[in-house]
Parts: C-alpha cells; sequence; structure tokens
C-alpha cells in the first residue's frame, strides 16, 4: 500500500502564498492519481486539485488561477503551489491517491494522508 506524507500547512496572511508537499512511500506518485482535498471547520471536504498519472490536472473552480499542481518523479513528491490565499482557503489539506472516475471527489480515493493545516490570518 502507498504511504502518504503531507506537510507544509501554517499561518499565511491574506495575499500571500504557500507549497504544500504530499510525498509518498511504497509506491510511486507517477503510477497513482494526486488529488489535493480540504475540510474547512464544520464543512464537507472538497476536492481542490487532482493531477492523473497522465499527467492532466482538474481544478475546483475555487483553485482557477491561484493554485497549481506539479510533481517531482525523483522525490516521489506532489507539490500543491497556493498563491492569493484568503481566509476561505483555510483548512486542513489533505493529500490522496487512487484511480477515481471522477477526479475531485473524496471517496474515489483509496489512500489518504495525514493532513496539514493552513491558516490564512492577518
Amino acid at each position: 500500500d502507498v504511504q502518504l506524507q503531507a506537510s507544509g500547512g501554517g499561518l499565511v496572511q491574506p495575499g500571500g502564498s504557500l507549497r504544500l508537499s504530499c510525498t509518498a512511500s511504497g509506491g510511486s506518485v507517477n503510477w497513482w492519481n494526486i488529488g489535493w482535498f480540504r475540510q474547512a471547520p464544520g464543512k464537507e471536504r472538497e476536492g481542490v486539485l487532482c493531477l492523473n498519472s497522465a499527467g492532466s490536472t482538474s481544478y475546483a473552480d475555487s483553485a482557477k488561477g491561484r493554485f497549481t499542481i506539479s510533481r517531482d518523479n525523483a522525490k516521489n513528491t506532489v507539490y500543491l503551489q497556493m498563491s492569493s490565499l484568503n481566509s476561505e482557503d483555510t483548512a486542513v489539506y489533505y493529500c490522496a491517491a487512487g484511480h477515481p472516475s471522477i477526479p475531485l471527489v473524496p471517496y474515489e480515493y483509496h489512500y489518504w494522508g495525514q493532513g496539514t493545516q493552513v491558516t490564512v490570518s492577518s
């Protein structure tokens, strides 16, 4: 089974940027579809971005123009680069691996990292 480790969260000011990392062990990130999800307090987990094994990306509307996803096969790591952050981006961010038929639906993913907190506040 693949294990995922999400990291890079923290406190950032509105308008700032942050890069999250998702490092895999027990499997190669370029074999899986890797999705980034987030869950704010009192809200359901939602998909943000997904990078599939062929290199295509799916974006949630909230991520378009602000977030990008990339993969470093040598480090077996997928990155979520976030910019122009605002308070609505505050959430626990999770990475997940799977072969989803619908890229940004959480239940389509088999393996999950532990989550990293992102707080956008002045």
